[in-house]
């Protein structure tokens, strides 16, 4: 579908109509703050300093920033597929008691903010955690640390993705190759491996995207030593008001990210269009063998060793042994972290939460139903890809954009409690439309034609036709963009007033001062985060259905 053919823009007036709302959100509050921020650090009076790349790019400091990014990014994509798949495979192939819980406690972790998973780690290995109280060993000073944070946060990501395609290959075609005289393993590599190869190939990209944009797990567990590009951002902008180098960095991780996310929507489509898939009911069994009940058994282990002992010692260290004091002191205001007492930024980030929330469905749906039609053109594939730059782009720089950007009217938001759910929604749109979209082309459009001919509007029959069939898969989205939007930091730590902070952003503070005090209350405001969280995931689970997609 080309822009040229004739009649093209007014077949299309509808859709081109419901983007323009979600293109011009994008514009002024992503677009606009990143390119000021930008244009801040390389334009002066004399023009475009563009030779400052070359310039940064030169210094040795800056080029291990980059090369400790990429090659954490890989290794930790690498480690994450290989922890990951066995569990893939045990959801898709098994069918066992509490596989459902199972599936619920294994997507905990996604959904928490990447703060709460640095200070559980820091409460695993880090100075008195479990591993230096009963061996006297300490991680939280090398990269491993950072590394299996990494895969305890992007857990999720390959078991829902791949197992959500293994669970709808037909088994049977590698029953034929077994047949045939090859064994299991062969038949496994020559029928099933090339079949999972698209899911596989989107997971590691997006688990590379992740990782190579991490924020809050480096900050918190790589300290002085170890920093990714967003941290260095972050450093550069925070810390020594270079922003020309912040500049430069934010345009690098751009191009990078802009990368990722073409690689990953060639694999979505290849995803999409390549395999004929047979009903996930009908393939999951029983284990057979004492092969097939280790394999689980050591799924659970895994999923309990990794997934669940950090954020029970996390919990564990909100007491310290003192009871509900930690606790206790998160109602007091000291005047030094906080303008107020800690407790109140649990009021806030929920009020934050539900805010974000709704401009992210608003703005996520009006963008979902535009892209629910396949014959798009480049125009429209564009669209999409817009949509995830967020998820990829720096949200320091979107944060500290929107302080630069934002102060002039009529857009002078800087003393506006507003902008916090701003920047949260930027984060949130990307999970309403994927979640959204796979439902929204499922409907079948002899419906909405059927509402047409009885005389219906288009508003009236997506009302009465669409709206109905993906009134859960909406609930679901609203429910992702409220946990991701509560837990989201590297934008809100710059743009949230001291006496407004978030809980994430509370939590940060409190681990950057010395002391018990401070850091049982990071340990009990992580807590209350994570069963926030939790309680979110838990009425996702019981919303979803298998047409809903994964993530």
């Amino acid at each position: 579908m080309s822009p040229r053919r004739p009649g093209w823009w007014r077949r299309n007036a509808a859709r081109l109509g419901l983007m323009a709302v979600p293109a011009a959100f994008f514009a002024v509050f992503f677009a606009y703050p990143v390119a000021a921020i930008v244009a801040r650090g390389l334009k002066t009076d004399g023009g475009w300093q563009l030779g400052r790349i070359a310039d940064v790019l030169t210094q040795s400091d800056i080029r291990q920033v980059l090369w400790f990014t990429t090659w954490q990014a890989l290794v930790s994509t690498a480690l994450t597929l290989v922890i990951a798949l066995p569990g893939a495979y045990a959801l898709a192939r098994f069918d066992f008691p509490g596989k459902q819980v199972l599936r619920a406690v294994i997507t905990v972790p996604f959904v928490l903010p990447t703060v709460v998973v640095g200070t559980a780690f820091m409460a695993l290995v880090g100075r008195g955690g479990l591993l230096d109280a009963l061996w006297g060993v300490r991680l939280d000073t090398t990269v491993w640390a950072i590394l299996l944070a990494h895969v305890f946060f992007n857990y999720a990501v390959v078991v829902r993705t791949v197992g959500g395609l293994w669970a709808q290959l037909d088994p049977r075609q590698e029953e034929a190759a077994r047949m045939l005289g090859a064994s299991r393993f062969t038949a496994w590599r020559t029928v099933t491996l090339p079949a999972l190869a698209p899911a596989v190939a989107a997971a590691a990209l997006m688990v590379f995207l992740f990782t190579f944009t991490s924020f809050g797990v480096v900050q918190i567990l790589g300290g002085p030593t170890f920093s990714t590009l967003e941290v260095e951002i972050y450093r550069q902008t925070a810390d020594l008001f270079d922003l020309s180098t912040a500049a430069v960095l934010t345009l690098i991780q751009f191009v990078a990210v802009g990368a990722i996310l073409a690689l990953h929507a060639w694999t979505v489509r290849r995803r999409e269009t390549a395999l004929r898939l047979v009903d996930a009911s009908v393939t999951a069994r029983r284990p057979r063998g004492a092969g097939q009940w280790a394999l689980l058994a050591g799924v659970v282990a895994t999923v309990v060793v990794l997934l669940l002992l950090p954020l029970a010692v996390l919990v564990q260290r909100s007491f310290g042994g003192a009871g509900l004091a930690y606790y206790r002191a998160l109602t007091e205001a000291d005047g030094g972290v906080f303008l107020v007492a800690p407790i109140e930024a649990i009021g806030n980030s929920l009020s934050y939460a539900v805010a974000a929330t709704v401009i992210a469905v608003v703005i996520g749906g009006l963008a979902a139903v535009a892209l629910t039609r396949r014959d798009a053109g480049r125009l429209v594939r564009g669209f999409d890809a817009l949509l995830m730059l967020p998820l990829g782009v720096s949200a320091v720089t979107v944060g500290f954009g929107f302080l630069i950007a934002l102060d002039e009217p009529p857009l002078d938001l800087r003393a506006s409690w507003i902008l916090v759910p701003l920047a949260q929604a930027l984060v949130g749109v990307p999970f309403v439309v994927r979640t959204m979209l796979p439902v929204l082309r499922a409907v079948d459009v002899r419906l909405r034609e059927a509402a047409s001919v009885l005389g219906a509007s288009p508003w009236r029959a997506w009302r009465e036709v669409d709206l109905p069939l993906v009134r859960r898969a909406l609930l679901i989205a609203a429910g992702f963009a409220f946990a991701v939007s509560l837990g989201e930091f590297g934008a809100t730590v710059f743009i949230a007033r001291p006496d407004n902070p978030t809980l994430p952003v509370a939590v940060a503070r409190l681990l950057g001062r010395p002391g018990d005090l401070n850091y049982g209350q990071a340990m009990a405001l992580s807590t209350i985060l994570m069963i926030v969280c939790a309680v979110a995931l838990l009425v996702l689970e019981r919303l979803r259905t298998d047409r809903t997609g994964e993530f």
